[in-house]
Order: structure tokens, then C-alpha cells, then sequence
């Protein structure tokens, strides 16, 4: 089984190859009692979206042997996030990341390079 740092590696490489911009991963382990990482990309449209949710769902089933929880947020396709236990992979629309500012409530916690 794959480390929750893996699969987010994955699947913000994942979101990089379907151009989706200001992809980070914020290592939030002992911070979080809900996961250990957390992904946000943000996307242009909702073919993008889509684009980006397949290409991190088919490389983290691929490559980690993980099948997301749950996927929320598909309908209106503003800010979908995609639950993997461990990892929360989070995909916006601009006007939606600038609103929720995730990378800004972590802001103490380190970031895995990609």
C-alpha cells in the first residue's frame, strides 16, 4: 500500500499532465485529524475538471492501488474533492480557490514538492 504522500504525489502529478495550474501539496500529518495531505489544483472549465478528476482517479488506482471514498461536488463542478482517506485532493474553479483559501489555512504546514 501506497504512503498518503505517494498517492498525493500522484495525483497532483496526475493534475499537472492535464494542465491544471497552481497544483500544491500541503503535508498536513499531525495537524489534521482528518487526513495526512491534501491536494489543490485549480482548472479552467468543466471539460478540464473532468479531464483532471479521470487523470487522478485512473493514476492513483494505477499506481497507489487506491480507489477514492467518495467524490463530492461532481454536479456543480465549481470545487470538486475527491476523499481518499488519507488524502483529500481538492479541484476549483479560480473563483472558488481564492474564496476557500486552503493553502492559506495550512499555511504553517510543509509542502511536498513535486
Amino acid at each position: 500500500m501506497s504512503t498518503p504522500q505517494e498517492i498525493a504525489r500522484t495525483a497532483a502529478e496526475a493534475a499537472d499532465s492535464k494542465k491544471a495550474q497552481d497544483v500544491a501539496v500541503i503535508d498536513v500529518t499531525g495537524k489534521s485529524d482528518v487526513c495526512d495531505c491534501i491536494v489543490v489544483a485549480t482548472v479552467a472549465n468543466n471539460p478540464q475538471a473532468h479531464a483532471v478528476m479521470d487523470a487522478v482517479e485512473e493514476a492513483v488506482r494505477t499506481g497507489c492501488g487506491a480507489k477514492p471514498l467518495s467524490v463530492e461536488g461532481r454536479d456543480g463542478m465549481s470545487w470538486v474533492l475527491i476523499d481518499y482517506g488519507p488524502v483529500v485532493v481538492h479541484v476549483f474553479k479560480p473563483e472558488q480557490r481564492a474564496f476557500y483559501r486552503i493553502e492559506n489555512l495550512w499555511a504553517d504546514a510543509p509542502r511536498i514538492e513535486l
